[in-house]
């Protein structure tokens, strides 16, 4: 058994930097936009206020103590093409599904999303060496934050659309949705994307895939209740089911790393 390189963390509480200057960034183009009403500021508007909590969740999770082999710039890559593919994807599956049916089950909708969500992810573990179960996580909030953001953007500028201009109403999807990301696409497809890791770590034992399957599924049904639920309580209750999975994974994986370094200085493991 080798470790594989290890990449820098950020510094300790870069996600703060990263929502704090993000978050004022935001506030003076808000008020630049409501100031001089200028269109052309909008879609830089949508898209800052989309992205600065899933980069500060993503940067967060780099931040753990746990070991990575994948840098911030792919990762950022990851997040950028992981979202493409997985809106687009997403959007086009959607689109057919109520074509054919007519309708567009909650269901449909958590399994057509949590599967294109995952095309980055598979592609990163087929095509790259990166195999630290710690990179599973990463990658899949990455590409969870990546389809998050795009996503509300949608939803934001359907908003302002229909509210004839009302940046309130942008504001507001931008800020729910934004709150409320990590604790649904990002914590979703991190479990599933760690999953799939160990499955391919363990060679695909029964075991294995069959925890990665039981994650997916996992994943598929929090989606459809967090579609099916309008409330504030709900949304708590689901959360709490999505990110405290997320913690519990991210402090085994850390345990497991400091093992891993320790056997390494006692010279039990060799290192790359």
């Amino acid at each position: 058994m080798s470790l594989s390189r290890q990449v820098a963390a950020p510094p300790k509480g870069a996600w703060l930097l990263v929502l704090a200057v993000g978050g004022g960034l935001f506030e003076l183009l808000r008020r630049a936009l409501a100031d001089t009403r200028n269109p052309n500021l909008v879609p830089t508007l949508l898209l800052l206020g989309a992205v600065v909590v899933p980069a500060a969740f993503v940067t967060f999770i780099r931040g753990r103590r746990m070991t990575f082999s994948v840098d911030g710039g792919t990762i950022a890559l990851i997040a950028f093409l992981g979202g493409i593919a997985g809106v687009t994807a997403a959007g086009t599956l959607e689109a057919d599904t109520l074509h054919d049916l007519g309708t567009l089950p909650k269901l449909a909708v958590g399994l057509i999303e949590e599967s294109a969500k995952l095309i980055a992810p598979v592609l990163v573990l087929v095509f790259t060496r990166h195999r630290r179960p710690a990179d599973g996580l990463l990658i899949g909030v990455a590409s969870g934050a990546g389809f998050a953001a795009l996503e509300t953007m949608g939803y934001a500028f359907v908003a302002l659309v229909q509210s004839q201009g009302d940046l309130a109403a942008a504001d507001g999807i931008l800020l729910l949705r934004g709150l409320l990301s990590p604790a649904a696409h990002m914590a979703w497809t991190g479990l599933t994307a760690a999953a799939l890791w160990s499955a391919a770590n363990h060679r695909w034992s029964a075991a294995a895939t069959a925890r990665f399957a039981l994650a997916f599924v996992a994943a598929v049904g929090l989606h459809a209740a967090w579609d099916s639920i309008g409330s504030f309580i709900g949304y708590a209750v689901i959360g709490l089911l999505s990110l405290g999975p997320l913690a519990i994974a991210a402090h085994r994986l850390g345990v497991r790393d400091r093992t891993e370094r320790a056997a390494v200085a006692n010279g039990l493991l060799a290192a790359d």
